[in-house]
């Protein structure tokens, strides 16, 4: 049978020296934690908080993320794509996302705040009324992704073609809409 938590803190802990338990865990906060290179499959955690913590090429294989927020992680080659998808729901917030991948994941709602996206794979993912806001894009890939009604207007070094991505309702400012133009060779001065 599977372990349960419910509104523990956990604090300092290295998780790539001490195993973390598998289970359910619920309301609970994870303080300066490293989850680095670990495998944490099959874990599902609910109304949780995650801050401080390095999540860096940690294997999520059917780990449930279900209304959970990240605040300042280091998240960096994360497989978001391969978590359980049944009411997956998180946010993130000053965190480094870089090289990780949300292809083909539903995620509607979803707030990125001041967060590095860099070379982040967003394909035929859905991202509907996603913010994005003060978030860095430098070669993030959208192809075929659904972004109606998301929040750009703030974002910045996109390169998203409006040809192969549904954009409609979508927010950009006029600071950032070369980012809907790079496709086409324009030279806007």
């Amino acid at each position: 049978m599977d372990n349960y938590f419910d509104s523990k803190e956990y604090s300092k802990i290295d998780f790539t020296k001490t195993n973390i338990k598998k289970g359910d865990y619920d309301n609970c906060i994870f303080i300066n934690c490293n989850f680095e290179g670990i495998h944490a499959s099959n874990i599902q955690f609910v109304e949780c908080e995650f801050i401080e913590c390095n999540f860096s090429n940690t294997i999520l294989k059917g780990t449930a993320f279900k209304d959970v927020n990240f605040i300042n992680c280091k998240m960096i080659g994360i497989k978001f794509n391969e978590c359980d998808p049944f009411l997956l729901q998180f946010s993130f917030t000053d965190c480094q996302l870089n090289f990780s991948s949300f292809y083909q994941l539903k995620i509607f709602n979803t707030n990125f705040i001041n967060c590095n996206l860099q070379e982040v794979d967003f394909t035929e993912a859905i991202l509907k009324c996603a913010v994005f806001d003060q978030c860095h894009f430098k070669e993030a890939i959208f192809e075929r992704t659904n972004l109606e009604k998301a929040d750009f207007r703030t974002a910045f070094n996109f390169n998203i073609n409006p040809e192969k991505n549904v954009l409609k309702g979508a927010k950009f400012s006029k600071h950032n809409l070369l980012g809907l133009l790079s496709e086409y060779k324009i030279v806007v001065e």
